[in-house]
């Protein structure tokens, strides 16, 4: 298993990725502000009674306000760990782990929703992630009034056929799975004003009897 722009270590049911664009971000250490982030937990009951949590601990963010040298770009190195804990009777479960981001500019993204909504479209109520807006990874070139999303991971396989299938969610088998980061690059440009970033960790977990989506949602932080 590949990852484009990422190191990666499985270890059981865990996923480690690393950003190799975040290693160089002591070149502007002076410059850089970092966040401590309080992370956060949620738990939810599926219908068939299946108790699912969803965790996310060691949040941080690095913040250089200006990589490109003007006040439309800034530049962050952000890392986290999403854990996912199930317990109930069922004798099957296992789920996916997607963690990613939303990146607005001059739009408020601290509530259950976004004034203007995520580029390509997004769910920001419920149980769902929202849909990636971003094409290229964290590299995210905005105006004032928008907000695009991005996963953190872009795992590499064949498909069934030998061609390249790429795949932003770490599968995981039993009641215990996680995903961590380290340094994953947010490359925003075009953004005049005011800007702000959010994590998001969103799990499917599928029982013998059902298929159910729980999303935890980090606290927004600032990009300059």
């Amino acid at each position: 298993m590949n990852i484009r722009k990422t190191a990666a270590r499985v270890a059981g049911v865990g996923f480690a990725a690393t950003a190799a664009l975040g290693l160089f971000s002591t070149g502007a250490a002076n410059a850089d502000t970092f966040v401590a982030l309080p992370g956060g937990a949620i738990t939810q009951t599926l219908s068939d009674g299946t108790v699912v949590t969803v965790r996310l601990v060691g949040e941080s963010a690095n913040i250089n306000p200006s990589m490109g040298s003007t006040p439309l770009h800034r530049n962050a190195w952000v890392s986290g760990s999403a854990q996912v804990q199930i317990s109930g009777n069922n004798s099957s479960v296992g789920g996916k782990i997607l963690p990613g981001y939303v990146v607005g500019c001059q739009v408020n993204i601290a509530g259950g929703g976004a004034e203007g909504g995520v580029e390509g479209g997004g769910a920001w109520e419920g149980n769902s992630a929202p849909t990636v807006g971003a094409s290229t990874g964290g590299a995210l070139t905005l105006g004032p009034g928008q907000s695009k999303a991005f996963y953190v991971l872009d795992l590499e396989a064949a498909d069934d056929y030998g061609s390249e299938d790429h795949s932003a969610n770490n599968k995981f088998k039993g009641s215990n799975g996680s995903v961590t980061w380290a340094d994953e690059t947010i490359g925003l440009n075009g953004c005049g004003g005011y800007a702000q970033a959010r994590a998001f960790v969103s799990v499917k977990v599928e029982t013998d009897n059902v298929v159910g989506t729980v999303t935890l949602w980090g606290q927004p932080f600032s990009l300059g």
